[in-house]
């Protein structure tokens, strides 16, 4: 990442970088002729899997296993930050939504690509793991205000795992909790329940075993330093330490993603927006949060080398 810092930032810009959730079937075809598609065979190197051919081949299907979402999301969107880089955009700010996290945090030099590829080789498989010892999924709700957020502590095995935005959030639960909730989401203030096609009940106590798993590889992780500003998950805080970022990451897989609050603590100088692949979701999320006078969220590698901003 050496060459990264030579080229100075850019305050009025924050790249967003997506969670596993973002993925779909063959993501990387728009990608595949980046001169940064080494990245993906570095990561491929690391983990021992076949990231090139889940992005390039894998279908819808295929792509909600959380081992394989997770390790080809970040890799494929370290592929587009540096593309960014090569037409001279590096934001100061980083904000990355869940597994995007460990995105954020590489491309912010605190972590390298290999002991980020090593982590998230580790995080996917234990919650993997932990999703098959504590069954569980996910639903999204909206349409609800506070007196409907604080309703939900009347489920039990139901969890607020994602606040995304104002009246729009994604809890976790048991499958028997979360069949309570899709019954009872009006009466307790909510006007739409969608069940997520996910594999597990993630950020919420059942991923209480794969948080044991990550503390461990986060033990040997290396450190790096980093100017960027990079925005966390769990308080909405900025944080440039390491070992505050041990405990963030390993917090967050149990904890709820802030990320309506964390959208907020940008100032108000950042004016533009930018995903990286696999992009789309949090572009949505932050135009109902604080719209920026631009948000970009390029869907191949010839949208991204003709941004401008």
């Amino acid at each position: 990442m050496s060459e990264v810092r030579e080229r100075p930032f850019r305050d009025d810009c924050v790249a967003l970088f997506p969670g596993q959730g973002s993925l779909g079937g063959a993501a990387g075809v728009a990608w595949r002729t980046s001169r940064h598609w080494s990245l993906v065979e570095t990561v491929s190197d690391v983990t021992h899997f076949d990231v090139a051919y889940l992005l390039l081949n894998a279908s819808d299907e295929d792509v909600v296993r959380t081992d394989h979402a997770q390790i080809a999301t970040f890799a494929l969107s370290l592929v587009g930050y540096h593309e960014l880089l090569d037409v001279d955009i590096r934001p100061r700010y980083l904000l990355g939504h869940s597994l995007g996290e460990f995105s954020a945090l590489v491309a912010s030099g605190l972590l390298s690509l290999e002991d980020g590829a090593r982590l998230i080789g580790v995080r996917g498989r234990a919650m993997a793991r932990a999703a098959e010892q504590q069954p569980g999924s996910m639903v999204a709700l909206m349409g609800g205000d506070d007196d409907a957020r604080a309703n939900l502590s009347k489920l039990a095995d139901v969890w607020v795992a994602n606040i995304n935005g104002t009246g729009q959030i994604v809890v976790s639960g048991t499958n028997d909790g979360l069949e309570r909730l899709l019954a009872l989401h009006k009466e307790l203030g909510w006007r739409r329940a969608t069940p997520l096609s996910v594999g597990g009940a993630f950020h919420s106590p059942l991923m209480a075993s794969a948080q044991e798993e990550l503390d461990d590889a986060l033990s040997t992780v290396h450190w790096g330093a980093t100017d960027a500003t990079l925005i966390a998950n769990v308080d909405a805080g900025v944080h440039r330490d390491a070992d505050e970022w041990r405990s963030l990451l390993s917090r967050q897989l149990t904890s709820p993603v802030q990320f309506l609050d964390a959208t907020m603590a940008l100032p108000d100088s950042v004016t533009a927006s930018i995903e990286m692949p696999p992009g789309g979701v949090l572009t949505g999320l932050t135009k109902r949060i604080r719209p920026f006078a631009r948000q970009l969220s390029p869907a191949s590698l010839e949208e991204l080398q003709e941004i401008v901003v």
